[in-house]
């Protein structure tokens, strides 16, 4: 078997591995993940967990802004400067990357935390700090990244060549980049982003050397992934992916907090009190950890005043609190499994990973949902930066692993806005990344000159329904008769999942390009009404579409028409005019309809009434070219039009960019 390579080049570039400079280590792989994270590295082939001076690998996600504008992360933020100082010290901080204000995580009752107002035109979520400072979730990221880097530099012994960071599956194109500019804060040179169901799926893979399809159950603090993955020999292929980004061991935490609250007498927002809120909290997630073990936990609880209180709680008034909170993964499994064509009884396996697996519940759950007993050889909190691990090693020029192929895929379809707020669909939910797409447009009105092209995500047929994603605009197009411009659109989706869109008017060589990069992500809800509702709606959204286009295809041939009949009236008979008239007359009253069909009708009754008519325009016009010319001209004239026929059938359906050239 010839060596295959374990990352697929973006297309264009080399498929070269970039060797580590002298004097600097291999790229390290890392976690960042809501509640802790790790950093890893390959020892003598075998991806490895660095640890402190106390042997501990675990770094929690916590950082803590001091007054004089120094920083202190991981545990020593969370076990003591989270209580004497909530609003100074943020926790979960990735729960808000890549949203907004106006976010339903931002707008919680129950939060220790201060938000600075949102600035116009500056959607971003804010921390207000010790100082006076205002710092972003990405901020927040960089000073755990920078720390993560810190100790692999201290274990290692040299500086680092670079690193992979893992994502959720669910991030969205906003959320990713985010990430990736948390690691450019923190001085990491970002070699990769990686769906951490994959990282994990590779690491077991490779270690327990597993072959078979695979499910891989991710709950860690903050979000939900499940990804159905091929494993054979060597290649890691994802076959369908799903989640939630906005569902984690923190829900969990809540749930428990409110019960302790009411059990307090306290308001579910504690009464706003930010300490009382972090302890409150804290107590929620020491009782989940304690009930992982324990029957009973008690806990005691502090209040602002100092009185304190005992609250005890059993494992199983913990698990009917949570309960409904898990349920919420039953949607995205079986929603995976449906798009993988495969049932949980054609699995060879089903992988836990994420700190919130560790429990119990969790674990019954996944038996109930796939049949089976999951499997934890690996530790789930340490197997995704294992897996980062891995890959990072490889794409430094590793050898331990150079024969393994990684194959992820796209979580939501990605396309263009077309003339009747449709959608066209340049690439599908599941298509193997990196992956690209490319389509040809033409005008839809004489003497245009610029195309505006709206990029959205998601599954349902019209705009209104998916996600905006950027806007941009191509202009300076010489005017030119409707269908003569012709502009090619591309799409890619590089490996780390992120889209780049590029644009170019063929005849002027005119081109524009964004790399799409939303200000806010994907809201939990957003993401289920998308793929929900692209089943629930799967009819009516057809029905819709095709109303749509035929809407436009009739302007279409109304304007042509007119303006046919009012450039050569002298080639109209009396009974074409009263033909054509008639044929107007009804397709305009068919267009203001709803019906689909009928509108498709009354274009080709147009086409008929007219066909008599267009045919002398047609000859007049042969004739007229034909005059004083040679037969070879008319020979290369020919077949210069046929190429141009050629093209004129690649053209796709009519968009904001232009319409069908049929």
């Amino acid at each position: 078997m010839p060596e295959a390579l374990f990352q697929i080049s973006e297309p264009g570039e080399t498929r070269v591995k970039a060797p580590c400079p002298p004097g600097m280590t291999r790229a390290i792989g890392i976690d960042l993940g809501t509640t802790n994270s790790l950093v890893a590295s390959v020892k003598d082939g075998k991806p490895v967990a660095l640890v402190d001076e106390e042997g501990e690998a675990i770094v929690p996600s916590v950082v803590h802004y001091a007054a004089d504008g120094s920083t202190v992360v991981g545990k020593a933020a969370r076990d003591e400067l989270a209580q004497r100082f909530p609003q100074d010290t943020i926790a979960s901080a990735k729960r808000f990357v890549g949203r907004g204000p106006s976010d339903a995580e931002a707008q919680r009752k129950l939060t220790p935390y201060r938000f600075a107002p949102a600035a116009a035109g500056d959607p971003v979520v804010r921390f207000q700090v010790a100082g006076g400072r205002a710092v972003t979730p990405v901020e927040v990221s960089a000073e755990i990244l920078r720390a993560l880097k810190e100790r692999a530099e201290a274990q290692l012994g040299a500086p680092l060549f670079g690193a992979v960071i893992t994502v959720p599956a669910y991030f969205d194109d906003g959320q990713r980049q985010a990430t990736r500019d948390a690691g450019r804060i923190a001085g990491l040179e970002v070699l990769r982003l990686l769906n951490e169901p994959t990282a994990a799926a590779l690491a077991y893979g490779l270690d327990k050397a597993a072959q078979g399809t695979f499910a891989v159950f991710d709950l860690g603090g903050g979000t939900f992934d499940i990804s159905i993955l091929a494993l054979e020999n060597g290649v890691f292929e994802v076959k369908a992916t799903g989640g939630d980004s906005a569902l984690g061991g923190d829900d969990f935490d809540r749930a428990i907090a409110a019960h302790f609250l009411k059990e307090l007498g306290l308001p579910d927002d504690a009464g706003g009190d930010g300490v009382m809120a972090r302890r409150v909290l804290d107590a929620a997630r020491a009782a989940k950890e304690a009930l992982t073990e324990n029957a009973v936990a008690s806990i005691t609880l502090a209040a602002s005043d100092g009185k304190e209180t005992t609250v005890s709680l059993s494992r199983t008034a913990m698990e009917a609190l949570v309960r409904p909170v898990l349920a919420r993964c039953t949607g995205p499994v079986r929603r995976a499994l449906r798009d993988a064509e495969l049932t949980a009884a054609q699995l060879d396996g089903v992988i836990l990973v994420g700190g919130a697996t560790r429990m119990p519940l969790v674990r019954q759950f996944v038996h109930q949902q796939f049949g089976r007993e999951p499997l934890s050889d690996i530790d789930p909190d340490q197997v995704v930066a294992l897996g980062a691990a891995v890959q990072a090693d490889v794409l430094t020029g590793g050898t331990g692993h150079g024969d393994v192929v990684l194959l992820d895929v796209v979580p939501l379809s990605l396309g263009l806005e077309m003339m009747g707020g449709v959608v066209e669909r340049l690439i599908h939910r599941n298509s193997t990344i990196p992956c690209g797409a490319k389509q040809t447009f033409t005008t839809y009105a004489d003497n245009q000159t610029g195309f505006d092209l709206h990029v959205v995500q998601g599954e349902r047929e019209l705009v209104d329904d998916c996600r905006s994603l950027a806007r941009f605009k191509l202009a300076g197009v010489p005017p030119m008769p409707a269908g003569m411009a012709r502009l090619e659109v591309t799409f890619l989706v590089d490996a780390d999942g992120i889209l780049r869109v590029s644009a170019r008017e063929e005849t002027t060589g005119l081109e524009s390009s964004v790399s799409v990069k939303p200000t806010y992500g994907l809201t939990d809800e957003e993401v289920e009404r998308m793929l929900f509702d692209s089943f629930a709606h799967a009819e009516d959204d057809v029905q819709t579409r095709q109303l749509a286009e035929q809407r436009v295809e009739a302007d279409r041939i109304l304007q042509a028409a007119q303006a046919a009949m009012a450039a050569t009236p002298d080639l109209l008979t009396d009974e074409d005019r009263a033909r054509i008239d008639a044929a107007v007359n009804v397709l305009s009253a068919a267009k203001a309809g709803t019906d689909h069909g009928a509108i498709r009708r009354a274009v080709e009754g147009l086409d008929a009434a007219s066909k008599d008519f267009a045919a002398r325009r047609m000859n007049r016009a042969l004739e007229q070219g034909l005059r004083g010319r040679t037969v070879g001209a008319v020979e290369e004239q020919v077949e210069k039009s046929e190429g141009a026929g050629d093209l004129a059938s690649r053209l796709e359906r009519a968009g904001h960019a232009g319409h069908s050239h049929r």
